[in-house]
């Protein structure tokens, strides 16, 4: 076979590497020393171009199904490395043929597990390890990508705000089916919890792990950590109408777990004694301030981004009240914010609207009725809520522009900002949505 290159536009002094020598007979000047996880193959990295590639040894059909397979993932949003090409026909300069080679763009700023442990990691670190491997497990399932080989090993991983973002690395065991059935799923989550909890006995054997670790009881928590996730992502909610604080329950348990929700469908009973409507919610991971980004060009509102994330959920939910589709988003959030948003502040009294800013008030009032519901084991709605808040949280908290303002020009254009988004008179709206 001649010598190929089969590869998305290509860094061009890729070709003049020293492809007629096996990987492990690359010298020093051709490669860059990079931390690396346990591999079947032989593993090289290279710099070009300030671009570091990584380069594994394998056979050629097998370089050729994991190369489309790590397309077809990234094409699905799905954390993994990059495909950058596949070098076959190589052959040394006496003609013996060599191993075909997959070329990945190497993940910056990651590092393989073993890496994380060659100083000896909290019990929390190690934890965080392990739900984003399960949340990767989750993502993988969810587009029906059986994976065959789910291991610690075989993932690479970012800090993220401190915790960890899992990124698969090797692919070439993995299969993608339409939906994936229960038995492969769970044969997955069992070989995940077999070879975490094998390494975990690596490190330990090499005195890398923390005394208070356990790894068979705490590789076991991999497969409780993926049903949580695959439970709060696929099965329906089943509500009634004043049981609105199960639908926050289920859009903060996916918050908190990595997951925001992207759609969310609602159905007519299924049988006519069902007490309740169902709601099957899409999940979606977003990209740093991008609840931000979307409040501001849906209703104008500047605020943080956990601000707008919560305010975001109840917008979202608002539109599933109205029944209206996602694609008229803009429609439904001039409505929100005229009908919910607007009329909620008006009930704060002007001598109170300095102690926080408005998204924040909004913000607070929306967790008060969600634990307020939750007690009273109904939805008690917004405006009884919004009431309570004010006069048993607000009311006690101490005048936060005070604290802030540093001159007088900066207290009348805050003063002036808050006319704008507290209104003057209490609009009427829909106390129960």
């Amino acid at each position: 076979m001649a010598f190929q290159v089969v590869a998305a536009p290509i860094e061009p002094d890729l070709l003049f590497l020293p492809w007629e020598q096996p990987l492990e007979e690359w010298p020093d000047d051709a490669t860059v020393a990079l931390p690396k996880g346990i591999s079947r193959h032989i593993v090289r990295f290279v710099r070009l171009n300030s671009v570091v590639y990584a380069i594994k040894e394998t056979e050629q059909h097998v370089a050729q199904q994991e190369y489309e397979l790590l397309n077809r993932l990234i094409r699905r949003g799905v954390p993994c490395v990059e495909p950058v090409g596949i070098i076959s026909g190589r052959t040394t300069p006496d003609g013996d043929e060599l191993p075909a080679a997959l070329v990945t763009q190497h993940l910056q700023f990651s590092l393989p597990f073993r890496a994380l442990f060659s100083s000896t990691l909290r019990p929390d670190t190690t934890e965080r390890l392990l739900d984003a491997l399960a949340l990767l497990l989750v993502r993988l399932h969810l587009v029906g990508f059986y994976w065959g080989d789910c291991s610690l090993s075989n993932t690479l991983f970012r800090r993220d705000a401190g915790a960890f973002a899992a990124y698969l690395v090797d692919a070439e065991t993995g299969d993608f089916q339409a939906q994936l059935s229960e038995g492969q799923r769970n044969y997955d989550v069992d070989l995940a919890v077999t070879n975490a909890t094998g390494e975990l006995m690596d490190l330990e054997s090499a005195g890398l792990l923390h005394e208070t670790i356990e790894p068979i009881s705490t590789g076991e928590k991999i497969r409780h950590r993926y049903e949580r996730l695959w439970d709060a992502i696929t099965k329906p909610l089943v509500m009634r109408p004043d049981e609105r604080f199960k639908l926050d329950e289920r859009m903060r348990s996916l918050n908190d777990m990595g997951f925001d929700v992207a759609e969310m469908l609602t159905t007519t009973p299924l049988h006519p004694a069902d007490d309740g409507i169902r709601i099957v919610m899409t999940p979606k991971v977003v990209d740093a301030g991008h609840h931000a980004r979307r409040l501001i060009r849906l209703t104008g509102l500047d605020v943080e981004e956990n601000q707008a994330r919560s305010l975001l959920n109840d917008l979202d939910q608002f539109r599933v009240h109205l029944k209206i589709p996602l694609e008229d988003e803009e429609l439904v959030a001039h409505r929100w914010v005229s009908e919910k948003f607007e009329p909620v502040l008006a009930l704060v009294p002007r001598e109170m609207r300095g102690k926080l800013e408005p998204a924040e008030i909004y913000h607070e009032i929306l967790q008060h009725r969600w634990f307020m519901s939750e007690r009273a084991g109904r939805d008690v709605g917004r405006k009884k809520a919004a009431e309570d808040y004010v006069k048993n949280v607000l009311a006690r908290k101490p005048e936060e522009r005070a604290i802030i303002g540093t001159s007088q020009d900066q207290d009348i254009e805050h003063t002036q900002e808050m006319r704008l988004v507290f209104p003057d008179t209490t609009a009427e709206f829909d106390s129960n949505n």
